[in-house]
């Protein structure tokens, strides 16, 4: 009959009635028909798998209220599934000449039950023959013994699920077995109601209630839509054994126990096992668009490119100008422009590669000069050579294209989806399509102790699950790895992954959230690879790495969480690569007792405490990472901190870019530190409530491990080739940053401990460039460019030790220099700035030589108050204002003012030259300072990245400062 002969209704509702082997013959006369079959995926194949007492909702338990893809398909994969147990008797009959002797098998059906051929279940297996099928009708069936299985069966319950109950321990002898729709539970005499030494053992749409199932190897087991009730199932050393769809329910130990290493003894159904999760695999090709949908993955967008900063004064580049805040691309590119002919109209030399700066411009928009002033005294010029340092930063930092620095960035730091990170990481790869042990998928574990448990060199593969309300989800110990794939984990009352003692395997695509401790925990030299998860709202810190720990943790979304979104102490030790780390309630990333890490490439946003936080011996590398938008400091190095802290932009963080405590050893270099609301970087010797932070960040966590001594300190790796190509530093060491448009001073120093800034361009900050208020140690500033600063370009406080050598301070509001204290000043430039050029005051103690100084509008140098010192063979050039290049009010039998040479300035003169030396600083290593140019380019410009903008002040009331947090 012609299928076009009746509506389509009609047939539908027709075929509703027919059984499953005339809809087969149907689909096979013709195309038409085949297409009509096809059609009742929404009708007669979903009432066929509802109705099926072999299974439950292809997506129970954890989703049983959405749609299979195709009904039809979910039944053929089941039906396919239920046959895998008499794969055994095809082998069997396919055997050299076994046909010659092959007769009919006569499959039987026994029945069990009152008035039934058999009265109970061990009767009825006493006479059952190869591949017989026993019914059992409703009811409780009780064996006061044990039964052992030798002949392959299959035993099916009659009726609903829980109409009838096994009160049974069997054990399997036979090769297969399969049992359906059956209730089981543990006899008097034993926990154990399943036990398979050998064979294979097929469960469907069963329930187990407080008891134990036990594989061993080389025994294999297939467990499908069953329900564990205060029930565990445990594998022994087995090559393969699959669960999947089934609900594991408040179980007292864990409700899964995967120990042994897989067996190399395999029996006959290892490789029908293969094969059937191959052909449903969440990992297979046909799959893989959904898989990895770069549409699940939280990315940033773009600042308006109006709203562009950088961070560069550059003296004698001839773009030394930056973009303002209100200005738009196009319009800085006019004034560039403009400069440019200005420049090139003043100094007809430019083509020799003699560079302009003009005295008269601070940071763009300020002048020096009056508006009314004649046009002769605005050409008053000092024509000097670009320092070293300027030129290369400026090149590395401002030469490209606006819109090539905003693709770049955005290729570089936005978050790779789990199919990239496969795609660039063999290992990774091969752990995803690895199959060994036990596979776990789509099942639902709750209200119970714990969820998986692998130990001993165990192998275990669980895709698709849930694990909530749970002591743990999943724990791994002594060499065993496990493969996560898209679980969900949350609620927990501990960690939600446990990895120990020289654990490993591959955590990826999962959402790990608002568990009570850290969503993953790494201790014991457990070395996981963690990729592309979301771990977020947890009520501590989301990965937490100690006791030698390490790991790769990369691509990964870590937010929300009440602490650091990365913890790592008692030598812990990973690789932390491409995260964004954000909004945490406390540090995006914390560094502690002896922690240590590689922590490079990552965004660390809009978190309550630091950026990122390295005290008590933590000394890891923070390098090319975009740290901004926090409410409180950007990187934080507390008390005994260590570190490289390189290459990283630190941006539009509430508090300082950097807050360093003097007790400290970092070695902080390479850096872009910007338009941070305080400090740039501020060093303090001391903090009134450090201890309360301390307490908060991490005394209360919980490290101890069921009894586990949290003494990780003696547990000392032996391999000590920790960052073996870092240079050893004895003082901390700030060099070749950049440091500007900060809302407070650039560099603020409260230290009782010896400190080096070496090789920094400090610029365009809100208050000093450098802001000395205590050092009784000596702190050396040296080769550094600080300029146009709103106030002076280096202030040094009473009863403080400096010493200022080869600096270039040009351009700022204030005193090129005012000191209070003692020390050094030699060999500087110090030109152009607003206030007086040097300024000594108080009790001072200074020896001045060989400096370059001038000031534009007041003296070059002004000496007050008890001021001691030598000032000695320096040269001093005369202001527009007619003012005395000299000005000492102080007594003169303690200062020493010689040898020193006094310029004035004439308009008929040959403009002033910076030469012999050229303009300071010179660096003749600058290109060393900057040879991660490449890597940290993508960070470099991080300020046009990030769209999510942080508005308002810090939600504590108390001090911004972390530590007081």
């Amino acid at each position: 009959m012609e299928v076009s002969g009746l509506p389509l209704e009609l047939w539908r509702l027709i075929l509703a009635y027919m059984r499953l082997p005339d809809l087969g013959r149907c689909s096979l006369v013709c195309k038409a028909w085949y297409e009509l079959i096809l059609s009742l995926d929404s009708t007669r194949w979903r009432q066929l798998c509802l109705r099926c007492i072999e299974c439950r909702h292809p997506n129970w338990p954890n989703q049983p209220d959405v749609e299979p893809r195709s009904w039809r398909e979910a039944f053929k994969q089941h039906y396919l599934a239920a046959k895998t147990w008499t794969k055994n008797a095809q082998e069997l009959e396919s055997s050299n000449c076994f046909y010659l002797f092959r007769r009919r098998k006569d499959r039987r059906i026994l029945y069990v039950g009152p008035g039934c051929e058999f009265d109970n279940l061990g009767s009825a297996l006493t006479s059952a023959n190869i591949y017989d099928k026993i019914v059992l009708f409703p009811g409780i069936y009780e064996e006061q013994g044990e039964i052992i299985l030798n002949v392959p069966v299959e035993i099916m319950g009659q009726g609903k699920l829980g109409d009838v109950a096994l009160l049974v321990c069997v054990d399997q002898h036979c090769a297969t077995t399969r049992l359906c729709n059956l209730v089981f539970m543990p006899v008097w005499f034993s926990p154990v109601m399943y036990k398979v030494s050998s064979g294979h053992v097929q469960f469907d749409n069963c329930n187990f209630e407080n008891g134990q199932l036990q594989i061993h190897a080389p025994g294999t087991c297939q467990v499908k839509f069953c329900t564990f009730n205060q029930a565990s199932i445990s594998l022994h050393s087995v090559a393969l054994c699959v669960l999947e769809n089934c609900e594991f329910v408040g179980s007292e130990i864990a409700s899964v126990t995967v120990e042994g290493h897989p067996s190399s003894d395999r029996n006959w159904a290892y490789k029908h096992l293969m094969g059937l999760v191959k052909s449903s695999s969440a990992l297979s090709t046909t799959q893989d668009s959904a898989l990895f949908n770069p549409s699940n993955q939280e990315t940033l967008g773009h600042l308006p490119t109006g709203n562009l900063r950088t961070c560069e004064i550059v003296v004698g580049e001839d773009q030394s100008n930056f973009l303002a805040t209100s200005k738009s691309p196009q319009a800085c590119e006019k004034d560039f422009q403009k400069e440019n002919e200005i420049n090139k109209d003043l100094c007809p030399a430019r083509d020799k590669k003699e560079i302009v700066h003009d005295a008269d411009s601070n940071d763009g928009s300020q002048s020096s000069g009056s508006e009314n002033e004649p046009e002769d005294q605005l050409v008053y010029k000092l024509y000097h050579q670009p320092p070293g340092l300027s030129h290369t930063l400026a090149r590395s930092l401002l030469g490209q294209p606006q819109t090539a620095r905003l693709s770049n960035l955005q290729n570089g730091l936005e978050l790779k989806t789990l199919h990239q990170e496969l795609q660039r990481d063999s290992e990774a790869q091969s752990l995803a399509s690895s199959l060994q042990g036990c596979l776990i998928r789509k099942c639902l574990f709750r209200d119970g102790k714990g969820g998986v448990f692998v130990c001993s060199q165990g192998r275990a593969k669980m895709e698709g699950n849930v694990f909530r309300d749970l002591v743990y989800a999943v724990r791994c110990v002594q060499n065993s790895k496990i493969i996560m794939l898209k679980n969900d984990i949350y609620h927990c009352k501990a960690s939600g992954i446990f990895l120990r003692l020289e654990a490993g395997g591959l955590i990826a695509d999962n959402n790990i959230y608002s568990n009570s401790e850290a969503g993953v925990d790494i201790r014991k030299g457990a070395n996981p690879i963690i990729l592309c998860n979301k771990i977020h709202s947890g009520l501590r810190s989301g990965i937490v790495v100690l006791g030698n720990g390490k790991g790769i943790i990369r691509s990964n979304q870590i937010y929300g969480n009440k602490e650091a979104g990365i913890y790592i102490l008692y030598n812990g030790n990973p690789i932390v690569s491409g995260n964004h780390i954000f909004q945490g309630l406390a540090a995006g990333i914390a560094v502690n007792e002896n922690g240590r890490g590689q922590i490079t490439e990552n965004v660390i946003r809009e978190n309550h405490w630091g950026g990122a936080d390295i005290r008590r011996g933590g000394d890891p590398v923070l390098r090319s990472n975009l740290i901004c938008f926090g409410y409180s400091d950007g990187v934080v190095v507390g008390e005994q901190g260590k570190g490289l802290i390189e290459g990283n932009t630190i941006y539009g963080n509430k508090g300082c870019g950097m807050w360093i405590m003097s007790s400290s050893l970092p070695h902080i270099t390479s850096n872009q530190i910007a338009h941070n609301s305080i400090y740039g970087v501020a060093v303090f010797c001391q903090k009134d409530d450090a201890n309360d932070y301390l307490i908060n960040q991490g005394s209360n966590e919980n490290f101890n491990d069921e009894g586990e001594a949290s003494n990780w300190e003696n547990e000392l790796d032996g391999e000590d080739d920790h960052f073996s190509s870092r240079r050893p530093i004895s003082v901390a060491l700030i060099e070749s940053n950049s440091i500007n448009h900060n809302g407070a001073a650039g560099l603020y120093v409260k230290s009782n401990e010896a400190l080096n800034v070496i090789a920094n361009i400090i610029h365009a900050n809100q208050e000093s460039g450098v802001a000395v208020l205590q050092s009784t140690q000596l702190t050396r500033i040296a080769n550094n460019s600080i300029s146009c600063n709103h106030l002076g370009g280096v202030l040094v406080e009473s009863e403080c030790r400096v010493e200022l050598r080869g600096n270039g301070i040009y351009d700022n509001s204030g005193p090129g220099v005012s000191s209070k204290g003692d020390g050094t000043i030699l060999e500087n430039d110090i030109i152009g700035n607003r206030g007086c050029g040097l300024q000594l005051l108080q009790a001072a103690n200074m020896k001045i030589t060989k400096n370059r100084i001038h000031s534009f509008r007041d003296y070059g140098i002004v000496m007050l108050d008890h001021v001691k010192g030598i000032v000695l063979e320096n040269m001093i050039f005369q202001g527009k204002t007619k003012k005395t290049i000299l000005q000492q009010v102080s007594s003169l039998e303690d200062c020493l003012v010689q040898n020193n040479k006094l310029l004035a300035f004439k308009k008929s003169e040959v403009p002033w030259k910076l030469e012999n030396p050229p303009a300071r600083p010179h660096i003749e290593e600058a290109t060393r300072s900057i040879s991660t140019a490449h890597n940290s380019q993508k960070v470099a410009n991080v300020t046009s990245r990030i769209a999510t903008r942080v508005e308002g002040r810090c939600p504590n009331s108390r001090s911004i400062f972390c530590t007081i947090l």
